[in-house]
């Protein structure tokens, strides 16, 4: 656990992925860059576990499911712990302790990004553009676009960035990232602009490089498991794939999306990881459906299963198939 030596600075606990990132950067860019930072790839849900409470410590969670973090989070505010909680996942029972304080909104259309950019009333609303179209929320990016008067290659450039920061936290582990979360993060504080970071450094091109070599070989991945209104997909064991496997079901959604999608890849250790999408309006949620499987959560048309054992596939597909056949 981390023992906090720096407890006088608040601390930040974020998911690795463009949501969290553009969260995060929003509130340091308002309210000073000085912060311990905790984070991991995507999957790396219970981060709170890794913090230590005491009086005085103060912490902000971004854009990880308070239902999969609540006994830490109950054990920080036993320990004297402020904790300031923006989420749009599945959060389950809330504390009701005056040290607790909650931004939580759990409908499909909403990410962290915009859930910040409205407590900050827009002061640094183009990071939560980037993070919106990194979410896959288009509609939202674009809403948020018009309000603030951004449109044609602005607009491109944004939603590039936000492509590519999600891209980047998928992977097993941090050795399979082109960069680790907080080394990302680090280089992003610098830029109040984003489209400025896109300019200017090289850490956009590096992973602008990355993505085009990963996806090439995804798109030259056999089409998968089909039955009508659904498409299941199991990809090598390889770093590439893992990298890529959430950005491929965002855009096999988008190019059938009528269609629910799960994408397994298989982890190092034994078992897969499963990234699901599945139509809008749909009578299932991809949450609701995760969350009958132990390490399964998210949202309601993209969630996953962190850990789904090798002889649970049989059962998964089955059950996946049933659940989303037309």
């Amino acid at each position: 656990m981390t023992k906090n030596a720096d407890a006088p600075l608040p601390i930040y606990a974020f998911n690795g992925d463009a949501d969290g990132l553009c969260a995060l950067q929003q509130l340091r860019l308002a309210e000073g860059p000085d912060a311990v930072l905790v984070t991991g790839v995507k999957r790396d849900i219970h981060l709170l576990r890794r913090v230590a409470g005491g009086a005085g410590v103060r912490v902000t969670v971004l854009d990880v499911s308070h239902d999969q973090n609540r006994d830490d989070a109950l054990r920080l505010l036993d320990e004297g712990a402020s904790l300031r909680y923006f989420d749009h996942h599945f959060a389950g029972e809330l504390p009701a302790h005056p040290r607790f304080e909650a931004h939580i909104n759990t409908a499909p259309d909403v990410c962290t990004s915009a859930l910040v950019n409205g407590y900050l009333r827009g002061r640094h609303a183009r990071w939560a553009i980037v993070g919106a179209y990194g979410d896959a929320l288009t509609t939202l990016g674009e809403a948020l676009a018009r309000a603030h008067g951004i449109g044609g290659e602005a607009l491109g450039r944004l939603a590039q960035l936000g492509l590519l920061l999600n891209y980047n936290a998928y992977g097993d582990t941090v050795d399979d990232l082109h960069f680790a979360p907080e080394a990302l993060a680090e280089a992003l504080l610098p830029f109040a602009d984003p489209l400025a970071f896109v300019e200017a450094s090289d850490v956009f091109a590096a992973l602008n490089d990355g993505y085009r070599d990963d996806m090439a070989k995804a798109h030259a991945l056999p089409a998968g498991r089909d039955v009508p209104g659904t498409r299941l997909i199991c990809l090598p064991g390889e770093a590439w794939a893992r990298r890529a496997s959430g950005t491929l079901a965002n855009e096999l959604l988008q190019r059938e999306p009528e269609r629910a999608l799960a994408v397994l890849s298989p982890k190092p250790g034994g078992g897969f990881v499963v990234s699901l999408r599945v139509p809008a309006g749909c009578a299932t949620g991809a949450d609701d459906f995760c969350r009958q499987f132990e390490t399964g959560g998210g949202r309601k048309r993209a969630a996953g299963i962190n850990h789904l054992p090798e002889a649970e596939f049989d059962g998964f597909a089955a059950r996946f198939e049933a659940a989303f056949r037309v």
